[in-house]
């Protein structure tokens, strides 16, 4: 297993961009699957996007052009960039990390959208 940890949440007016950047302790080169989920207060915890080891991406419907994911296997790193960010937009965003016998999460990083 790796261990994660995200980083670049903050607060953004709507419209603005952020990128989340989620640091593994190990090499990620191997997984299958990394990923970014948010959890808002209340609701429970969605899939955001994933990227799997040859770079094939997956989207939630309300994030679609506007979010981007991608893996620096070199740097056993992650990324969301995210732009044009909306209200809704506001939760806790989790890495994850996917593969056969593990699933390894981080803590968290939030993102808030508001004016």
């Amino acid at each position: 297993q790796v261990q994660l940890v995200e980083s670049g949440g903050g607060l953004v007016q709507p419209g603005g961009s952020l990128r989340l950047s989620c640091a593994a302790s190990g090499s990620i080169s191997s997984i299958n699957t990394m990923g970014w989920y948010r959890q808002a207060p209340g609701k429970q915890r969605e899939l955001v996007a994933t990227i799997n080891r040859i770079g094939s991406t997956n989207y939630v419907d309300s994030v679609k052009g506007r979010f981007a994911i991608s893996r620096d296997n070199a740097k056993n790193t992650v990324f969301l960039q995210m732009n044009r960010l909306k209200p809704e937009d506001t939760a806790l965003y989790y890495c994850n990390a996917r593969d056969g016998g593990f699933d390894s999460w981080g803590q968290g990083t939030q993102v808030t959208v508001s004016s």
